[in-house]
């Protein structure tokens, strides 16, 4: 169940070549944006996944935020990181050397 919109999502060049690596690897990647979309942060610190947390209660109570969501994501591909935007127009999964 999706906790939020997502907007548009995009991949990066290097999201891109995991995923076409195997699809395994594009099942990996899949299963960190369900993640995402559900609440699981994943590898953050309990003060970013508050942040997110606090995002979505102001979304919630006011019908608008001001914060984007950001998440990530060990996996045997590497880390990978999600944000969606704070007006839930876009979500982009990238690497942490494409931020």
């Amino acid at each position: 169940m999706n906790l939020f919109r997502t907007g548009l999502v995009m991949t990066t060049p290097g999201i891109m070549r995991i995923v076409f690596a195997s699809r395994e690897a594009a099942d990996a990647i899949q299963k960190c944006l369900e993640r995402h979309c559900s609440g699981d942060w994943g590898d953050m610190c309990d003060d970013d996944k508050q942040l997110n947390q606090d995002s979505l209660d102001e979304e919630r109570e006011k019908g608008y935020t001001c914060e984007n969501l950001f998440s990530m994501y060990e996996t045997d591909y590497g880390c990978i990181y999600i944000i969606t935007e704070c007006d839930r127009s876009a979500t982009t999964i990238l690497l942490p050397e494409e931020y």
